[in-house]
C-alpha cells in the first residue's frame, strides 16, 4: 500500500500587526486527529478522505495553524518544523507527502516560511514525490516552488475548494508514485498587490475562468494563480502563476502560464477598488430595495490579521438609527461577553464595547445594552470549510438602541449565519445585516443577500493598501507604482 505522509504549518501572516505569534496561540492535530478530519470540508479533512478513495496510507505527522496574526516566533516555528521532520523520519518507509500550507508564512528571520519548511522536507525525503496545497493568498517564492513536484492553490475565494485541492495534491502524489515521473514547478512573478478580490463575480470571476481554460489547454499538471498577500512586507510580496507539469509538457505548460500571467497584468487596472467608508456604506445600503442588505467590514477582517473589534461601522448603523431593522454579528470582545454572561439574560448592562486593541480600528462605544440571548460560542461551519467545528467563545446577544448586535470572544471572521442562528437571529427578517469579513462570508450569504455593500472603514485589512509602508522591497509594485513593470526589468 502506498504511504503518503500528511504534514503542515498553515498560517497568513500579516507583518503589520503588533507583537508575535507565539506556539501557544497554534492548534495542533497530530495522529488520529487528523485522521478524524474525514469529511470536512478542509485540507487536511480532503487529504485524509482522498487517502481513502485511492487505497493509499495516510500517514499523519502534524497540522498546526492559527488564525492570521502577526509574524510568528522564531521558537514557535523552529519547534513545529523539528517535529515534522522527527515524524517524518521515524514515520518509516513513506513513498510521498503531501504539505497542506497556506503561503503567507513569515517568521521572525524567515521571510519565506514555506520555501523554508519545504526545502527541510526535501532534505529529509530525497527523490520522493512532494506535493503541496496552498491558500490563494499566499506570497509565494521559486525556492519553495524547487522543492515541490505539484502546487495546488486553491482556486476559489471563498475558499470553497481547500478541500478539493488537497485531494488533488494527494492525487498527484499518487500517480508520480505508481508511474516513477516527477513533476516540476515553474512560478511567474507578477508586481501586483491585488485588494482581497472574489471570484464569485466580476474581474475575479472572469479571470479563474480563463486560468482554467489555460489549464486545460497547457495539458500539465496544474495551473495555479496565487492572488497574494499584500498585507505582509517581505520582498517577495506580489502575484503568482504557478505551473505544475512533467517534462514533456513543460514549453506548453509554461507558455500557457506566460499568456495567462500577461492577461492578468493587462486586467489589472480592473482590479480596482472604489472603497466605502461607515457613512457612505450605511447610505449604499438604504439606498437598496432588495432585501436583506449585507454590509460587510472589509477592513476589520480577523481573517487577515484583524482584532475583530472594530467600531466604526456598528457606530456608524447606530447613528443612522438603524434600529430593529439591522443585526450585526459580530464584534470580538471577550470582556463585554463575560460581562453579559455575568449579568444574564434579561439584564440591562452598561458596556464599553470594542476599541479595546488600537486606535486604529475605533473607539470604543459607550453603549447601555439588554441582554437577549448568550451562547457558548461553539458551532459547526456550514458553508465554507463544511463540518468544520468553529469555536468563537461565549457569546451574548445584546440589544443597543433597538439593534442586535452579537459579540464574541474569541477571534474569527463571519463565515456564515451560525453565529447569527447561535443566538436566535433570523437573518432573513432583518433589511441590514451586518458583519466582519472580506469575502468568505459569500459562501454562506451570497445566495441570500438581495445586494452586498463592502464598508472599507480605517482597518489592518483595508482595501486602501497604499497606507502600509514597504521597508523589505524596493520593487515598483502596481498600484503603488503606475510605472511597475511586467516582466520586472
Amino acid at each position: 500500500m502506498t504511504r503518503i505522509a500528511l504534514a503542515g504549518i498553515s498560517h497568513e501572516t500579516n507583518t503589520y500587526c503588533a507583537g508575535f505569534t507565539a506556539k501557544a496561540d497554534f492548534y495542533a492535530y497530530r495522529g488520529a486527529k487528523m485522521l478524524g478530519t474525514t469529511g470536512q470540508e478542509s485540507d487536511v479533512g480532503g487529504a485524509v478522505d482522498a487517502c481513502q478513495r485511492l487505497g493509499c496510507e495516510a500517514v499523519p505527522i502534524l497540522f498546526a495553524s492559527t488564525q492570521p496574526s502577526g509574524t510568528i516566533e522564531r521558537a514557535a516555528y523552529e519547534d513545529f518544523k523539528q517535529e515534522i521532520l522527527d515524524g517524518l523520519a521515524t514515520a518509516g518507509p513513506l513513498d510521498g507527502c503531501v504539505l497542506l500550507l497556506h503561503g503567507a508564512g513569515v517568521v521572525d528571520g524567515i521571510a519565506d516560511l514555506e520555501g523554508d519548511l519545504a526545502a527541510a522536507v526535501r532534505d529529509l525525503l530525497g527523490n520522493v514525490p512532494i506535493t503541496a496545497s496552498f491558500d490563494l493568498h499566499g506570497n509565494l517564492t521559486q525556492h519553495m516552488a524547487d522543492q515541490l513536484n505539484g502546487v495546488f492553490v486553491c482556486h476559489h475565494y471563498p475558499h470553497i475548494d481547500m478541500h478539493q485541492r488537497a485531494a488533488e495534491a494527494v492525487q498527484a502524489v499518487h500517480d508520480m508514485v505508481n508511474s516513477g515521473r516527477r513533476g516540476r514547478c515553474v512560478l511567474l512573478r507578477l508586481p501586483m498587490l491585488l485588494p482581497t478580490t472574489t471570484t464569485y463575480e466580476g474581474v475575479g470571476e472572469e479571470m479563474l475562468e480563463r486560468l482554467l481554460w489555460h489549464e486545460v489547454e497547457g495539458g500539465g499538471i496544474d495551473l495555479s494563480w496565487c492572488h497574494g498577500f499584500p498585507y505582509t512586507d517581505v520582498e517577495h510580496v506580489g502575484s503568482f502563476v504557478i505551473a505544475s507539469f512533467y517534462e514533456e509538457h513543460g514549453e506548453t505548460a509554461i507558455a500557457h502560464a506566460q499568456a495567462f500571467a500577461d492577461e492578468l497584468w493587462q486586467a489589472r487596472e480592473r482590479f480596482r477598488v472604489h472603497s466605502l467608508d461607515a457613512d457612505e456604506a450605511v447610505a449604499a445600503a438604504q439606498a437598496e430595495q432588495s432585501y436583506p442588505v449585507v454590509i460587510h467590514e472589509t477592513s476589520d477582517n480577523c481573517g487577515g490579521g484583524t482584532p475583530g473589534d472594530g467600531t466604526h461601522l456598528l457606530r456608524g448603523m447606530l447613528e443612522a438609527g438603524l434600529g430593529s431593522d439591522a443585526c450585526f454579528a459580530f464584534l470580538v470582545d471577550p470582556a463585554t461577553a463575560a460581562q453579559a454572561h455575568d449579568a444574564g439574560v434579561g439584564a440591562d448592562i452598561d458596556i464599553v464595547l470594542g476599541g479595546k486593541t488600537d486606535h486604529l480600528h475605533g473607539k470604543p462605544l459607550h453603549a447601555r445594552a439588554y441582554v437577549k440571548a448568550l451562547h457558548d460560542g461553539r458551532v459547526v461551519m456550514q458553508h465554507l470549510f463544511k463540518g468544520t467545528p468553529l469555536n468563537l467563545g461565549p457569546m451574548a446577544r445584546l440589544v443597543i438602541d433597538d439593534m442586535d448586535v452579537v459579540v464574541a470572544s474569541r477571534r474569527s471572521q463571519t463565515f456564515d449565519q451560525e453565529p447569527f442562528l447561535a443566538v436566535g437571529i433570523d437573518v432573513m427578517k432583518y433589511k441590514y445585516v451586518a458583519l466582519k469579513s472580506s469575502n468568505h462570508f459569500r459562501a454562506g450569504f451570497q445566495h441570500l443577500a438581495g445586494a452586498i455593500v463592502t464598508a472599507d472603514t480605517p482597518g489592518l485589512t483595508t482595501h486602501k493598501i497604499e497606507v502600509f509602508p514597504r521597508q523589505n522591497t524596493a520593487r515598483r509594485l502596481w498600484p503603488l507604482h503606475d510605472n511597475a513593470q511586467f516582466p520586472e526589468p
